[in-house]
């Protein structure tokens, strides 16, 4: 599925361009301009997530036994970077518009071009961020999230669109573009710092850290405790490590079948879950631990 979204969104951004194009062309307006331009970006941002969920999605090899799931943090990086490179080439539009306006023409067909096109990418944005999230897909996010952006732009620049005909402020087309530069410049730092994070091994979320500490609670009965648990996520997997205290009575065969039935329920909660569980004698036991029920 994730594979599948980021080549259709690749088709999709390529049409919108198309569109946004066209009302630059019809009207000459900047501020349509510079939306068009960030909608570059969505062009080379759903190439990039589809090599990156591409990559992601390779089995571990020899040079890479944990799998290759960071390569979608590394393409939303990317993209951050080239967003912000968008919106320093849109502010150098709207500082020249600024000193030099000029008249808007053909403001209505402009008007329902952009709007057809900020419609597409509201629809697509939403579509991407709702399978992004349920398969944990970071790129499919990233994507999303900069598409959310760029419908914001396209509201501001449509706002203006209607008004500088009917007040003759051709400043105004400028200073939209001039916002528009800032927004677009939030945006890619924004998706730089997520990406940067969770490139760092960030931990699961608290709810789903509650979801596998309730989990491990209720599934380990005849464990003496659990302790020093670790998670990290990695764009679609999960990796969960912890230590697992058995009865000094237990064989080894006992704290073997308690980990392979603690490994099946996380899994089934969490589907991408890589699980480690590091057995430990009745001595080892510590505080702080999950309660065992």
């Amino acid at each position: 599925m994730p594979q599948r979204l980021a080549l259709y969104s690749l088709a999709i951004a390529v049409l919108v361009i198309l569109i946004k194009l066209g009302a630059w062309h019809l009207t000459g307006s900047v501020a349509l301009l510079s939306d068009a331009l960030e909608t570059v970006v969505n062009v080379v941002s759903a190439a990039m997530a589809l090599w990156a969920i591409h990559v992601a999605h390779t089995p571990a090899d020899d040079e890479h036994p944990y799998g290759h799931h960071k390569a979608e943090y590394l393409s939303a990086v990317a993209v951050g970077v080239i967003i912000v490179l968008t919106a320093l080439l849109i502010g150098h539009q709207a500082w020249q518009a600024w000193w030099h306006p000029t008249p808007i023409t053909q403001p209505l067909a402009g008007f329902l071009l952009n709007s057809i096109a900020g419609l597409i990418n509201g629809v697509w944005a939403w579509l991407l961020i709702r399978t992004g999230r349920t398969h944990r897909s970071p790129a499919l996010v990233a994507e999303g999230a900069h598409l959310n952006a760029d419908v914001a732009t396209s509201l501001g620049v449509l706002a203006g669109l209607a008004l500088v005909p009917f007040t003759g402020w051709l400043w105004l087309d400028a200073a939209l573009a001039g916002l528009v530069a800032i927004h677009v410049l939030w945006a890619g730092t924004q998706v730089i710092a997520e990406s940067m994070d969770n490139l760092l091994d960030r931990a699961l979320t608290p709810k789903d850290l509650t979801t596998l500490k309730n989990l491990l609670a209720e599934h380990a009965k005849g464990a003496l405790e659990i302790h020093a648990l670790k998670t990290r996520q990695a764009g679609h997997a999960l990796f969960v490590e912890f230590h697992l205290v058995a009865p000094g009575d237990w064989t080894l065969s006992q704290t073997h079948t308690l980990c392979d039935k603690l490994e099946s329920e996380i899994m089934a909660t969490f589907p991408h879950a890589h699980v480690t569980i590091h057995p430990e004698p009745e001595h080892e036991a510590t505080l702080p631990a999950v309660p065992v029920l």
